[in-house]
């Protein structure tokens, strides 16, 4: 399991009847990862954006294990639409049994 409590930066979680985001704030630039509420059991991740002044420092990497880490503790699932978030998640086998 990814451990994101082991990361530089903070990262807050907004979440409302119908969507939510994952956020870092770092060097001055917001990075957020969104996504959609689908029923009870499941999220669908919508997009991930990171600023050019996070680049290489795994902020977008971080987004999207946070979200495994919450759903797992859950018990839902995850459908990744964004690119980015399904490129992490054919990297990591670890994380398919998030995966819708």
């Amino acid at each position: 399991m990814t451990d994101v409590s082991k990361a530089s930066f903070t990262i807050e979680h907004e979440s409302n009847d119908t969507k939510g985001r994952y956020v870092v704030e770092l060097n001055g630039g917001k990075a957020e990862m969104t996504y959609s509420k689908a029923g009870d059991s499941m999220i669908i991740i919508d997009s991930t954006e990171v600023p050019d002044v996070m680049r290489g420092q795994k902020v977008g990497f971080a987004l999207v294990a946070k979200a495994v880490e919450d759903v797992r503790l859950s018990g839902k699932k995850i459908m990744p639409l964004c690119p980015f978030a399904k490129a992490q998640f054919a990297r990591h086998s670890e994380w398919h049994d998030v995966l819708l």
